[in-house]
């Protein structure tokens, strides 16, 4: 990947939506240059899928919990089944495994208190390998970017 490779991305990281002459004007380029080279990002998979960005307020999903989960065991079936039960919900917009006091970091989207009580009740805690939780809410969303700058 040279630097072409990397302002290409990130101008398609800023909006992908542009066309591919758009690209070749700004980076100087012929139409083709760029497709080869989105292409061949794409079959290298730099570039692994082209998304739209919600926002979260017009579909009323705009109360975010960060979730810490404790496993009961770290067994590795009990990992295994956990990520792959949380895989299903909906309402997990990202799981990470970690480090530290807790094994997971989930980011809860829900419209509101309640419906973060509804899935805590009905679902997270439905699945066996969680031995706790602690919850953290969001109160201000101070920066939020998908892009990696190259």
């Amino acid at each position: 990947m040279d630097q072409i490779d990397r302002r290409l991305l990130n101008l398609l990281q800023e909006n992908c939506k542009r066309t591919t002459k758009a690209y070749a004007v700004e980076l100087g380029l012929s139409t083709t240059a760029i497709f080869e080279r989105i292409r061949k990002l794409e079959k290298e998979k730099v570039i692994t899928s082209y998304v739209a960005l919600v926002d979260k307020k017009a579909v009323k999903k705009s109360f975010t919990v960060f979730c810490h989960v404790k496993l009961v065991q770290h067994t590795k079936d009990n990992v295994l089944r956990f990520e792959r039960q949380i895989q299903r919900l909906e309402e997990v917009q990202e799981c990470h495994h970690v480090s530290g006091d807790y094994d997971y970091i989930l980011r809860v989207n829900v419209a509101d208190m309640a419906a973060y009580r509804e899935f805590m009740v009905n679902k997270l805690t439905a699945i066996d390998q969680i031995g706790s939780t602690q919850s953290s809410f969001g109160i201000n969303e101070v920066k939020k970017t998908t892009a990696i700058l190259l």
